[in-house]
């Protein structure tokens, strides 16, 4: 029994829930999601106008997979249309840079010879700070929790952190294991 899957999910009346027969769509102040769901057995239902419920019919292998997972997405739906999602990249080593280059097109200098165009998707707003002896900080915002975090993995891998001098993209809070280099003979 999926214990994510079985709580309401709450929304206020700024929020707009509508249950299509094969998606649903969230209408709120920032925009509008939408999410189709294939599997026949999962059922969404509106109680009291404040409340979204997810439920199953049969208890097969891929509606008790499924169940928590689509309700942790319409969660984060509902979150996304009242308050945007943020992730914090920062970029350690000498000489990294980024800048913006427009809207939605990000310049990435990471060591290597040539700099790094990321184009982002239109739902994706970034921001970056670049101060005087601290570390560039890129700031990524979107309402779209899921495409948010695709991007921001994706713009991580171009230079991972690496565990010798901790050099790379890191997210904000995220800790480096940091190895022990070569000693040295003696």
């Amino acid at each position: 029994m999926s214990r994510i899957g079985e709580l309401p999910i709450s929304f206020g009346s700024n929020v707009q829930v509508d249950i299509e027969s094969s998606s649903v769509v969230v209408k709120g102040p920032l925009g509008i999601l939408s999410m189709p769901y294939k599997c026949e057995n999962i059922s969404f239902k509106i109680t009291n106008n404040q409340d979204v419920l997810v439920s199953r019919e049969i208890q097969d292998k891929l509606s008790m997979s499924l169940h928590g997972t689509y309700r942790a997405i319409l969660s984060n739906m509902i979150s996304g249309v009242i308050e945007k999602f943020t992730v914090k990249l920062v970029l350690v080593g000498i000489g990294y840079r980024a800048s913006l280059l427009g809207k939605g097109r990000l310049d990435l200098s990471l060591g290597y010879s040539h700099s790094l165009l990321v184009i982002l998707p239109s739902e994706v707003e970034a921001e970056v700070e670049s101060k005087k002896g601290s570390d560039p900080k890129i700031t990524l915002s979107s309402i779209d929790k899921q495409l948010l975090f695709l991007v921001a993995s994706k713009v991580r891998s171009l230079r991972p952190p690496e565990p010798y001098k901790g050099k790379g993209i890191r997210y904000l809070d995220e800790e480096v294991r940091r190895k022990v280099g070569k000693s040295g003979s003696k």
